[in-house]
């Protein structure tokens, strides 16, 4: 890949780029530029830069793909391409990665580990004792158990599939959305998410992000899951209505909530920050030492694949 042009989006892990910068590669860092000056940016560089590497908080949207003639692959750290412009992509016969697989233990895990500290109060409880109301005020009230719990996810892909198959190890009965029935018969298939929501305690959003999937968790859905449930969300922001979230929970018309993803990161809405059922985490549910690696390799694997002619690892487009 030497002498490669990569435009870098966003700042990513630091292996990422020092595997670049071996490899002989000559990188851009749009982030190093003011926000108000990237097209400028791009601009300039335009005739060089012949790879995007993106992420979620950053991608590749029409304004810089058309921005870049020389433009022929991008590679986002990431599974979901939402923040990539598919369809100007396939238009300029630029071609499109992402590292699906590596990290879906660790999204996996995350859902599972939110589900676990929303029920049980973990972070509060957490405070009681660091606050030393234990031993001014004794015992701390009761929580909810995760064990046995009915779960429902929506969207039965990989990640959805392994939060699953963590779930049965809690003796939770697991049921799933998608958009068509998968071969699973341990699993009860819903044909819609409201229906979905109408059986299961633990509602799990793990769906790719679509057109068809934006605003999926909207206030009927909510109120179905109702005030005993829980709603995670690991997949992405605007999945979920958050102005309806964030009344159901001040109301109590849900039960709680834990968020790893928002509808306008990293803006958050404050009135989450007060409510002992909502556990939230800064979109990390692949930001393990382990899998961050993996997914740099599998970004270079792809880009070198591009460079030499030979089969990209995971296409997308």
């Amino acid at each position: 890949m030497e002498s490669l042009v990569v435009l870098i989006t966003y700042p990513l892990f630091p292996y990422l780029e020092q595997e670049l910068l071996r490899r002989g590669c000559h990188l851009l860092r749009l982030y190093h530029s003011p926000q108000t000056n990237h097209l400028a940016f791009l601009r300039a560089n335009a005739s060089s830069i012949r790879a995007v590497v993106c992420d979620t908080h950053v991608g590749a949207d029409a304004a810089m793909i058309e921005a870049l003639p020389a433009l022929e692959i991008v590679s986002t750290f990431s599974v979901g391409v939402d923040k990539v412009d598919l369809v100007k992509c396939k238009e300029r016969g630029v071609r499109v990665t992402n590292t699906p697989d590596v990290l879906t233990d660790d999204v996996a895990d995350l859902a599972i580990g939110l589900a676990i500290a929303v029920l049980r109060k973990l972070p509060a409880a957490d405070r009681f004792v660091r606050s030393g109301a234990s031993k001014k005020k004794g015992g701390y009230p009761l929580a909810t158990k995760f064990s046995g719990k009915r779960v429902g996810i929506l969207g039965l892909g990989r990640i959805g599939l392994a939060i699953a198959q963590r779930a049965e190890a809690f003796n939770c009965p697991v049921s799933y959305h998608s958009r068509s029935k998968k071969p699973h018969p341990n699993y009860k298939y819903y044909s819609s998410p409201l229906d979905l929501a109408s059986n299961c305690d633990v509602l799990v959003v793990s769906c790719s992000l679509t057109d068809e999937t934006r605003l999926i968790i909207n206030r009927e859905v909510i109120d179905a899951l109702g005030p005993q449930g829980v709603l995670l969300n690991i997949g992405r922001g605007p999945h979920v209505d958050e102005s309806e979230l964030v009344s159901a929970l001040v109301d109590g018309r849900l039960g709680g909530a834990g968020l790893d993803v928002f509808e306008n990161e990293p803006d958050i809405p404050e009135e989450l920050f007060q409510l002992d059922n909502v556990v939230m985490t800064p979109h990390v549910g692949s930001d393990t030492v382990e899998t961050s690696m993996a997914m740099a390799d599998l970004v270079i694997a792809n880009l070198e694949a591009h460079a030499m002619g030979r089969p990209l690892l995971t296409p997308v487009v």
